[in-house]
């Protein structure tokens, strides 16, 4: 199932095993999602009845080991992201919250206790999860996060704010970082506990099929056992975000290639002064840039997740592919909407709402400055965020 804008046989680097997996998650986006999306984002539904099928297909929580866990390859997830977000990024985000964000805190910083309880629900779709780092204003910083957890005999007791937290509304158990006289700490939040509210943020201009909310955290109680121990400081969350991160990589030329193909399906159609758009040498244009930037994006995505899959990933490597594809990914959203003139405004074509989408994405999991930052520090060896 090659890819029209594929100008340099991608599909030759990957193994049939990859192949197979980016077709079958394809093929269902094609199915279940595509048809259905525009009524979606128009009417601000996230399609939950899809979650079980996300299951089944083993992409939830799928580059993890055990606990009912598919095992895949980072590779293969990024494929998966991909095809998911060239659906819509509300999908590809529900499966980065779940899988890369709630169930990476439990198994890389969790006990066996909490990794037995909420593991193999989560990949099996019946316990949502969501993660709570972001703040009303502690969102690139998340060291000034003012949420508290404060010893109380054999307790802790938190209270605080969560702000842009994906799924918090319809969770089951939510991962909420905390300050504490000891430092950062994670607890494991099932959402019923008392003094948990979520509420959705609306109206949206962007990832309007998708979920967010605000969190209060008003003297809720937690046993000891709720504490992730197996990690005190940012390192905790930034390990999670950092799955997050890698994933958008992928996911956001997924985007940048459907909204081309919609261009590209569009030119060949549309006529004007008598013949096809696509035969205007303006457009072609349009169309080959589009199509380079794709192919450089998922070569570089690949990279990536080659070398994820060795163990020699760096943070700022995945800065790199954060920061690249999603800036390019919404150029070619953007260029691809001026080919469909007018018309690209409605929700009949993909590419503004993919443009809108990516608004958010190239925001969440660190914006454009705090990856050019990162990158700056890189190569000057000076930290320029303070």
């Amino acid at each position: 199932m090659s890819d029209i804008s594929d100008l340099i046989d991608f599909d030759s680097l990957l193994s049939a095993d990859e192949c197979a997996l980016r077709d079958s998650v394809r093929a269902f986006v094609d199915s279940e999602i595509k048809p259905y999306i525009a009524t979606w984002y128009e009417k601000a539904i996230f399609p939950l009845e899809l979650v079980p099928e996300l299951a089944k297909m083993g992409l939830l929580g799928m580059h993890l080991k055990g606990y009912g866990c598919a095992g895949r390859s980072a590779v293969e997830y990024g494929l998966a992201g991909a095809e998911l977000e060239a659906g819509d990024s509300g999908l590809r985000t529900f499966v980065s919250v779940q899988g890369s964000l709630a169930m990476s805190a439990i198994y890389k910083h969790g006990s066996d206790e909490q990794k037995a309880e909420w593991l193999p629900a989560m990949a099996r779709g019946e316990a949502i999860g969501c993660f709570g780092l972001t703040e009303p204003a502690a969102g690139s910083d998340p060291g000034g996060m003012t949420t508290f957890a404060h010893r109380d005999g054999g307790d802790w007791i938190l209270n605080g704010a969560k702000r842009w937290i994906g799924l918090a509304s319809v969770a089951k158990v939510a991962i909420i970082w905390a300050q504490t006289d000891g430092g950062v700490r994670g607890f494991v939040v099932p959402t019923e506990t008392a003094g948990f509210t979520a509420t959705p943020i609306e109206p949206k201009l962007s990832m309007r099929a998708s979920i967010q909310c605000d969190i209060e955290l008003s003297n809720l109680r937690l046993p000891e056992t709720a504490v992730l121990p197996n990690v005190v400081g940012l390192k905790g969350p930034f390990s999670c975000l950092n799955e997050a991160r890698y994933g958008i990589i992928w996911g956001a030329m997924g985007a940048a290639r459907d909204a081309f193909e919609a261009a590209l399906d569009y030119s060949k159609g549309r006529l004007q002064f008598g013949r096809p758009l696509a035969g205007y040498q303006l457009t072609q244009q349009k169309l080959v840039d589009m199509a380079l930037e794709i192919n450089k994006g998922f070569l570089l995505a690949l990279h990536l997740g080659r070398k994820k899959d060795g163990g020699t990933l760096q943070p700022d490597q995945i800065s790199v592919g954060k920061l690249n594809n999603c800036r390019e990914a919404i150029k070619i959203a953007r260029e691809a909407r001026t080919i469909l003139g007018g018309n690209g405004i409605t929700l009949d074509h993909s590419p503004l709402r993919h443009a809108n989408n990516l608004e958010s994405v190239r925001t969440y999991e660190g914006t454009d400055e705090v990856h050019t930052l990162i990158l700056g520090s890189k190569l000057s060896g000076i930290a320029a965020f303070r």
